[in-house]
């Protein structure tokens, strides 16, 4: 599963994109108003760990714990984490949402549960099967009802035309890969659905993207 987009390495010795750069702030700026100020945050396809160094500095009540299937990315992460020493920033798991063999172990007897998971710009560069993997194994590690999962990136909507810049961002991507592409807001929703997180908010980014948040309504019985 691809993870990165178009990097190049910083002084830290990670990787810096700068897709990162633009839109940091404006995800912050949602995780702040919506995330508890306590608890423990599970980062999925965190790429270069860019990401997670500024969510654990602006979020330093929140555990953050990045994960990333890539061995580069994890370097990359690793290498952020050292730099920023933030006592928040937990070291990168090796987590393929795809795979439920490599989530984290859910259940109390393993440690508190996660009161959010946050994933940015995977969903369009990963098999469907990500995406499945990535509403199943949320799900599991949201056992509070109320849990967040938070979504960033582009995707088509119904009756909402899509911007030039996204269908050439689509074809550009399918042209890499065919499994690869913009998904279909609804079919993202209706898997979510499936799995026990209901849509409750839908905001406009900036550049074509949404931010997509996710409550947990049904923990699975035992």
């Amino acid at each position: 599963m691809q993870t990165l987009d178009p990097v190049s390495a910083a002084a830290s010795g990670g990787l810096t994109s700068p897709a990162v750069a633009r839109n940091t702030a404006a995800i912050l700026a949602v995780l702040q108003a919506h995330l508890p100020a306590r608890g423990r945050v599970l980062e999925i396809a965190a790429g270069s760990g860019e990401h997670a160094v500024a969510f654990a500095r602006g979020l330093p009540g929140l555990q953050w714990t990045p994960s990333d299937p890539s061995p580069e990315a994890r370097a990359s992460i690793t290498a952020w984490r050292d730099a920023a020493a933030l006592p928040n920033l937990a070291a990168p798991l090796a987590l393929d949402a795809s795979d439920p063999l490599s989530w984290p172990p859910d259940g109390a007897v393993n440690g508190p549960p996660f009161e959010a998971v946050v994933c940015i710009n995977m969903i369009h560069i990963s098999p469907w099967a990500a995406t499945e993997g990535l509403m199943s194994g949320a799900a599991r590690m949201l056992r509070h009802p109320g849990g967040l999962l938070c979504l960033y990136g582009p995707y088509r909507e119904a009756d909402v035309p899509l911007a030039p810049s996204n269908a050439a961002f689509d074809e550009s991507l399918k042209a890499r890969d065919p499994d690869w592409g913009l998904r279909a807001l609804e079919d993202v929703v209706g898997v979510a659905r499936a799995a026990g997180l209901v849509l409750t908010l839908r905001t406009a980014m900036p550049a074509n993207n949404l931010c997509l948040l996710f409550r947990r309504v049904q923990v699975a019985s035992r």
